[in-house]
């Protein structure tokens, strides 16, 4: 059995790691990183590597164990808020930042499946180098944010509310990148494209907040 760790210390070493992670991405892939970071506002980092990528290839994977790692962090920050607790065990941040990461993973492969049997899996495989490139970025994004609301100001619920929107400005931002690109497929089969939407953009996180809240 694991003993409870005081959570704002248990916090401060995962972001610790998130951190190392972060540059050690930027050791392997430098010049990678550097267009990376200016994704929002800037479609070269998409034009250039969704050419010649992988499903996950070493750079994304270290940024998506960030962003599994930052979020739970968020969303402890968030609970602790809301229940007021101050100690949190190491299973539980365990449970979370794992749950995170097969939320969104499944999430990916159900999509691929998708375009595979649609045939459009070209289509889908450039999608979906998008969507994981901006919630990468949002990873990164997490991290000052955290830190922020650890250490510079009191936690209060106008805080979060801001924190929250700024990162679904980013996320909206990447959702109308992605639109973009694909307007003209989408404005043939708007059908399937709302279909989609409430398949597989909407329906799981209704899902996910119906198990999670009582």
């Amino acid at each position: 059995m694991l003993r409870d760790v005081t959570s704002h210390e248990l916090i401060t070493v995962l972001m610790v790691i998130g951190l190392t992670i972060i540059s050690v991405a930027k050791l392997l892939a430098p010049k990678r990183f550097n267009e990376f970071i200016l994704i929002i506002g800037n479609s070269k980092y998409l034009k250039i590597y969704s050419k010649d990528r992988k499903f996950f290839d070493n750079f994304d994977a270290l940024l998506f164990i960030n962003l599994m790692l930052s979020s739970s962090i968020f969303g402890m920050i968030c609970y602790q808020f809301h229940s007021g607790e101050n100690k949190l065990d190491i299973n539980t941040m365990f449970k979370l930042t794992v749950g995170i990461g097969l939320f969104i993973l499944i999430k990916v492969l159900v999509e691929r499946l998708i375009g595979s049997l649609f045939e459009i899996d070209r289509l889908m495989r450039d999608y979906l180098f998008q969507k994981i490139s901006y919630k990468n970025f949002l990873g990164i994004s997490l991290l000052p944010i955290n830190a922020l609301l650890l250490y510079s100001f009191p936690s209060s619920l106008s805080l979060i509310y801001v924190m929250a929107i700024l990162l679904l400005i980013v996320n909206l931002i990447g959702i109308i990148t992605s639109f973009k690109t694909y307007q003209t497929t989408i404005k043939s089969n708007l059908f399937y494209f709302i279909l989609y939407l409430c398949a597989l953009e909407i329906a799981p996180y209704i899902i996910l907040y119906k198990v999670l809240v009582p």
